[in-house]
């Protein structure tokens, strides 16, 4: 565990200020959830939440599904990470933080369909020109990730943006419940 040398009084009614510095480093944004744990030695430890990141296996079980229909490449994020990827930037991508292009349209709630090839960073330092489906993916009226479907070589249309869609409806029903 890293010292910071930051020390918080905790108020009246038991909260503390996570330190600017912190929130920014760990892209702790207001309104996110903090999950709290007391570990064996009695220390309390605070992790930034993601419902997505916790069915990460199963997003990835079913991107695999889509894209072996469609043959696009399919990713999904949490509000920080790709947590899961298919096709031909799997291993490129793959729990690689997303770009601050991606998390500006999480912030802004963006639904986007490119029908003409873009340049578009979907994690930084790395540009990639394709067509491109957006999609969020809300849980209980928060934005908590994004559904992409995006081509190097073929033009995304409408029927990816439905699959887009139908998509996010279940991923928003899944962690509902």
């Amino acid at each position: 565990m890293k010292a910071t040398g930051i020390f918080r009084r905790i108020d009246e009614l038991g909260r503390i200020v996570i330190p600017k510095e912190i929130r920014r480093n760990l892209h702790i944004r207001e309104g996110d959830n903090i999950e709290i744990y007391i570990n064996e030695n009695e220390e309390i430890i605070l992790r930034k939440y993601s419902s997505l990141k916790n069915i990460k296996d199963f997003a990835q079980r079913f991107t695999d599904s889509i894209y072996s229909l469609l043959k696009n490449n399919i990713l999904v994020t949490d509000k920080d990470h790709i947590i899961a990827v298919s096709g031909e930037y799997k291993k490129e991508y793959l729990e690689k933080g997303i770009s601050e292009e991606l998390a500006s349209f999480i912030e802004r709630r963006n639904n986007i369909l490119e029908k003409h090839k873009k340049q578009i960073y979907f994690i930084e330092d790395e540009v990639v020109e394709c067509t491109y489906v957006i999609e969020p993916i809300y849980v209980e009226g928060d934005v908590v990730g994004l559904f992409v479907i995006f081509s190097t070589e073929d033009v995304v249309t409408e029927t990816e943006q439905k699959i887009a869609r139908i998509a996010t409806e279940f991923f928003m029903k899944y962690l509902e419940e």
